[in-house]
């Protein structure tokens, strides 16, 4: 029996997330449709991480058992032919037996994009979070090395999570622009549901003098959502980076 493990990518536009719901269409669903027409069998998957509806990856890590001989980059070709456009395989190659792309993962990285104009670009209404208001990337740069180092994210998590350990370390914590798109990206052991969407939407409280120069750090200890910003809408996130 051979564990591959098989890098993806996807646009999450048209997906309720990865994970494999009754009554809404995921990535996982589409994903395992083409694994059963390669695999001549309806085969258990496992994914990195479980994106949110409307959430796009860069990088996606899936796992799988199979006795079949079929050489990786075959794996990669084969799925393609199956994968519905917004979903391809970039990757595949063999692993230990204990290996498991969640559990085995040491960091993942998210970015978050803001197209930061007053006038709206149609190609990335799907694919950026439009915020009109003038966005000082430097300072909020600045303020957001508050989420540096092991903290309870317990104000940085949706009340729908029941997840009982909130403490997580976060490695790197960036925002910087390129043009009129200012890009926020998070590095970090593990996050909560919705965490990193409250944190940019935090940030962006910040911008607006909603939240005061140097309260971040209050707040995280807080541990309260209610002194925390806005959640930000899911189109601007992106799974970026997955470290093993």
């Amino acid at each position: 029996m051979r564990r591959l493990l098989i890098t993806i990518k996807y646009d999450g536009s048209d997906y309720h997330g990865w994970q494999v719901q009754k009554n809404a269409l995921s990535v996982q669903e589409v994903f395992q449709n083409a694994v059963e027409k390669v695999f001549c069998k309806r085969l258990d998957v496992k994914g990195c991480s479980r994106t949110d509806s409307g959430v796009h990856a860069n990088e996606y890590f899936v796992s799988l058992d199979t006795d079949m001989d079929i050489a990786d980059n075959n794996v990669v070709l084969a799925l393609n032919t199956y994968l519905p456009e917004g979903v391809a395989a970039i990757g595949c190659k063999e692993v230990s037996a204990d290996f498991h792309p969640r559990y085995s993962c040491k960091s993942k990285q998210y970015q978050y994009r803001i197209h930061n104009s007053k006038i709206r670009n149609p190609f990335l209404r799907r694919y950026a979070f439009q915020y009109s208001r003038e966005i000082d990337e430097n300072y909020l740069d600045r303020e957001a090395k508050a989420f540096l180092g092991t903290h309870d994210f317990s104000g940085f998590c949706s009340v729908k999570s029941d997840v009982e350990d909130t403490v997580r370390t976060v490695y790197h914590a960036d925002v910087y622009r390129k043009d009129d798109m200012v890009y926020f990206e998070f590095e970090a052991d593990g996050f909560l549901y919705n965490m990193v969407r409250i944190m940019v939407g935090t940030l962006l409280f910040i911008n607006e003098g909603k939240i005061k120069e140097g309260e971040l750090s209050e707040i995280i200890d807080s541990k309260d959502r209610t002194k925390a910003g806005k959640t930000a809408p899911p189109h601007g996130l992106y799974l970026n980076k997955v470290n093993y």
